[in-house]
């Protein structure tokens, strides 16, 4: 039996990132409006638009963290799902037993095909021999 190599393939930007998030040339926009329109009387500290600036670079880090976990998550989920193929499962509850001919990853889990044409969602109780 011919197993071909799997790998993932990383989402561009554009699909990861949504229309409402704020990127990092458009909090510049506002901090500089913010700077232009603060009220003469009462000016803003200059630490504050520092504490501002590093909060948002904080949080942009931990989006871009949160977006390469998903990818690594995403290629070790069919890295493991990929072995599964020729190997025998057998359903949670018993009644579909076969050799896996091919998986399909979802967002919410694996689903092996079987010789025989079923479907079986790979999960918890699931048989692999």
């Amino acid at each position: 039996m011919n197993v071909s190599t799997v790998t993932a393939v990383p989402r561009s930007q554009q699909e990861v990132a949504s229309p409402q998030t704020v990127d990092y040339q458009s909090f510049l926009r506002l901090l500089v409006a913010q700077m232009k329109n603060q009220d003469p009387t009462s000016p803003m500290e200059s630490t504050d638009y520092v504490a501002q600036l590093a909060t948002f670079s904080q949080v942009e880090q931990s989006v871009q963290i949160n977006v390469k976990l998903e990818q690594i998550l995403a290629a070790s989920s069919l890295s493991q799902a990929s072995g599964l193929v020729g190997r025998e499962i057998t359903s949670a509850d018993g009644e579909v037993t076969g050799i896996v001919t091919e998986v399909k990853l979802y967002s919410d889990g694996v689903v092996a095909k079987l010789e025989s044409g079923e479907e079986v969602i790979v999960g918890p109780g699931v048989v692999i021999r």
